[in-house]
Parts: C-alpha cells; structure tokens; sequence
C-alpha cells in the first residue's frame, strides 16, 4: 500500500508538487495522471527514496520514505521513464547483474522467473542491443520484479512503443495490478482508463481530483451536456446558445461546441435545434455528450485550475 500525506517537494523559489495527499491499495491499478511537468516523475522519485521531501510524509509498504528509505527500496519495484540497461548484455545476463546487486539468492532462478512473468523468456539470450524497444521496456519491468516487491511503481511504462507494443504492455500491466500495489503514471488519458482501476489526476503540482474512471464519468454527465455540431459559423452559433435561457455554459471545442444545461432535469435539445436552425445554420449532429478520461481532465483543469 501507498500513503502519501501533504507531500511537498521544492526546488529553489520553484514548487514542482504542492502538498499532495492520496493512496494506492493492493491489488488494483492506480493510475497517476497529469500533463507533462504536472509533477509526477517528481512525485515517484520521492516514494521510491530517489528525491527526499521538503515536507510532508509518505510511507511505502508500511515504512516512511524519508526515515526508512532503504526498508522501501527493498519493497519497491521501479520501472523509470528512461530504462537504464546495459545494452551489450543479454537479456538474462542484465537481471543476473542486477540481482547480484540486490543480493539475490539463486539469480539465475529468479531472472528466469521475471522474464517468463513479462513474456521474455524466448529472448533471454539476446543482446538488449538487439531487442525492439517494446522487448527493452519488458527486461526493465523484469528487474523490477526481480526481488518480488509488494509494490510497483511505473513510470510512463508505454512511451515511445509501437500500438501492438502498447497493447501488449497495458495487459501486462493490468495482470500484475491483481498481484501487487501498482502505481501507474502516465499523461495518456486514453491509456488510463483501459488500465486503472483508480485514478489520480494531477496539475501545476496538486491533486485536482480522484477516483474511479467510471465514478468521475458519472459526475460529470450528471449535468446533462449536450454536443453540438454545425457545418459552418461554429463561433456565431456559440453567441447565439449563450442567449438562451436554458443554457448555463457554451464553449467551442476541437469536436464541436459544449453546452451544459441551466437545469439538469430539462433536454436543451429542442432550444438548441430551434436557436440553430432560426439563425440559417446547418445542424450535423446534436446528442449528449458522452464522456471519456481525457474529457474529464479537460474539464477538472479548465474549472479547478490550481494558482501558485
């Protein structure tokens, strides 16, 4: 299990994470979510011992990260962003080094175990110089595994990888989730909600929000919002709805314009069709909105966006 408690890390004048708090049970995926320097690499470094807090606490497995810090490394398996392998050895040879390193009992038993647990073991010869880049990413889960932690921490485990690679890995992922305390970061939001069982989402440092995907879905359709497409005139159309007494909000977006309800209890559809047509536009399509993981954290962080 994760705990993290008002964790806060500064650098300079600079705050890369402003006193988060948030958990991660055993045996589901929690996903980590954020857009590029939202802070979660930052984050992961601290609850594996890399960085040291500026304050707040977290505790790994039932030990402190800062106080215990070697305690959580044994517990932890961590997947980087950059996986650091050796590329001139193989496969097998790699998790060899690294148990020796850990001071693992019977490494080759071991190695062969993780490799055969990321689906590898028909590889377990070959040089890492050799092996696509989706095979590098599965040797560097395998070192993670290798000393069998209660915990796994991956770090945008699926970038740069070809889809038939993503796909694979996402499975992976969501098999050793059954088995273990599996922190999940990533800024695909896509990605998330076909892998976590939770999610984190994360911006400018804070949490904005969390829970389950299907959970956040549900509040968000809960006010009836409403696409709207037109084949032209797209900014026009948007100042029209705005005059509309069942409208609450109007914004154009990349897919159409959005409109939310003044009263979730009542369809705005005729008075958006009637405003539409009334105004010589041509209406292509008008239905509810149907919401993913990637619309709810454009809409968290365009109305919860956090200030310094």
């Amino acid at each position: 299990m994760i705990e993290v408690d008002h964790l806060t890390k500064r650098y300079g004048r600079v705050t890369a994470v402003r006193g988060i708090s948030f958990t991660a049970q055993p045996g589901q995926v929690t996903g980590f979510l954020g857009p590029n320097g939202a802070g979660k690499t930052t984050t992961l470094r601290m609850l594996t011992g890399f960085l040291p807090p500026t304050s707040g606490r977290a505790t790994v497995a039932g030990y402190d990260v800062f106080e215990q810090s070697m305690e959580v490394r044994k517990r932890v398996g961590y997947l980087p962003e950059t996986v650091p392998l050796y590329r001139d050895m193989t496969a097998l040879g790699y998790l060899m080094y690294i148990g020796e390193i850990r001071g693992i009992n019977n490494r080759k038993g071991r190695a062969q175990d993780a490799l055969e647990r990321v689906r590898l073991s028909h590889r377990a010869d070959s040089r890492i110089r050799a092996l696509s880049k989706g095979m590098r990413q599965r040797v560097g889960l395998a070192q993670a595994l290798l000393h069998e932690p209660e915990v796994l921490i991956l770090d945008e485990p699926t970038i740069g990888l070809d889809p038939l690679q993503v796909l694979e890995l996402r499975e992976l992922v969501r098999e050793l989730g059954k088995e273990h305390t599996l922190l999940f970061s990533t800024h695909i939001l896509s990605e998330a909600e076909q892998v976590c069982d939770k999610v984190v989402i994360i911006n400018q440092g804070r949490i904005i929000t969390e829970g389950t995907p299907t959970a956040l879905r549900q509040e968000l359709e809960r006010g009836g919002r409403v696409l709207v497409r037109v084949d032209d005139a797209q900014q026009a159309v948007v100042a029209a709805l705005e005059n509309l007494d069942s409208i609450d909000e109007v914004y154009s977006a990349a897919d159409g314009i959005i409109v939310t309800p003044a009263n979730a209890e009542v369809d705005p559809r005729p008075d958006i069709a009637r405003a539409v047509t009334d105004g010589g536009w041509n209406l292509t399509e008008l239905r509810p909105l149907a919401i993913n993981l990637e619309e709810i954290f454009l809409e968290l962080t365009r109305s919860k966006h956090p200030h310094a």
